[in-house]
């Protein structure tokens, strides 16, 4: 999984041959400063951009090859013995709103099956927006399997780039759409203020404080009010709108501190617009190690349990890379991996395009 954080490649080990399946290994992969670079430059139209986008695809491949070797090196762990490489690749567009909608992931995943002999699955999104899908969050359904309870109403919230919720309820459909930005904007502010690649623990976030009218400006976005299904990404949440919505007088650590209220006020406001009976929030993804996110969500959200998804026993820093796992397992079993009542398609779909070794 390398998501749109743009910060580098989580790789993990499962094994699905019994219920619950179980995380074996991880290991994760920074980006160099110069792909991240180059990676975000695609996010926007540029020159000979097929020809950029088709080396950086073989580029991620020999990343995400490495991350493989290394992972199975690492545990002693022989190639022959995986069934395949769930690989998610690393979104430049997301657009499935238009009325020819498109998600484009990059990652050549046939050189990724001749750089590590084994069978790889790629491309989860398109066969649901071809089905009139947003092709997002796809997560939902595997933390169906992994955290659906029969009597209690849970939310699991994902907090990467994007952020994102699945509602598990009691005796009904599963839902879950994007909420609006987790960490991307964050982490941009962060790298281009105080050098580092993101706000550890909010502890800069925490030195500055609010501003209300900016933050009703980031809210009034359009986006925030529509209604799911929903999903979203750099297209509409990058730095060139969050400068738009500045005077250039603020403070860079009020900003910082802005932002990270939009990422708790817009996670908050879905829970309690479409969910407000749940009982137990569950928190993943990179932003769940937050320390200030989490304090402030739990403010935000009273009477209710907030924790992160390792007190249910699935690590919250692997719960994605786990999810698309079992996505490549859904797809070399001819199973669905898409949610209907998640994405709007018109019915479950097989997801994902198998390259065999």
């Amino acid at each position: 999984m390398s998501g749109t954080s743009l910060d580098g490649v989580d790789a993990a080990l499962v094994d699905f041959s019994s219920l619950p399946p179980s995380l074996l290994h991880t290991i994760y992969l920074p980006y160099d400063k110069d792909l991240r670079q180059q990676l975000l430059d695609l996010h926007r139209s540029g020159d000979d951009e097929l020809h950029r986008a088709a080396i950086l695809s073989n580029t991620l491949a020999h990343c995400y090859a490495k991350a493989v070797i290394e992972l199975l090196k690492e545990f002693k762990v022989k190639s022959q013995n995986v069934a395949a490489i769930g690989c998610h690749g690393q979104t430049i567009r997301h657009c499935p709103q238009s009325g020819m909608g498109y998600s484009i992931q990059l990652g050549n995943a046939a050189l990724l099956a001749e750089l590590t002999g084994i069978t790889v699955v790629a491309d989860f999104r398109s066969r649901d927006i071809a089905a009139g899908g947003q092709g997002a969050p796809l997560v939902p359904g595997f933390h169906q399997l992994l955290f659906q309870d029969p009597k209690i109403h849970r939310i699991i919230v994902n907090i990467g780039g994007i952020s994102n919720i699945t509602s598990l309820a009691p005796d009904m459909e599963v839902v879950g759409f994007d909420c609006g930005p987790g960490n991307l904007l964050m982490d941009s502010w962060c790298l281009r203020h105080i050098g580092t690649t993101y706000d550890e623990n909010g502890t800069w976030a925490e030195s500055g404080k609010v501003i209300p009218a900016l933050l009703e400006k980031f809210t009034s976005l359009r986006f925030f009010s529509l209604p799911p299904p929903k999903s979203t990404g750099r297209e509409i949440f990058n730095f060139t709108w969050l400068e738009s919505c500045l005077s250039g007088h603020e403070k860079p650590e009020d900003v910082q501190a802005t932002l990270l209220h939009l990422t708790i006020t817009t996670i908050t406001n879905s829970i309690l617009d479409y969910f407000s009976d749940a009982t137990e929030i569950y928190l993943c993804g990179g932003g769940a190690r937050n320390k200030a996110l989490i304090s402030n969500l739990q403010a935000s959200l009273p009477g209710k349990k907030v924790e992160l998804t390792d007190v249910l026993g699935a690590n919250a820093d692997w719960l994605e890379a786990f999810a698309f796992a079992w996505l490549a397992k859904q797809a070399i079993l001819g199973a669905p991996g898409n949610l209907p009542s998640v994405t709007s398609a018109k019915g479950a779909r097989i997801l994902g395009a198998i390259y065999q070794a």
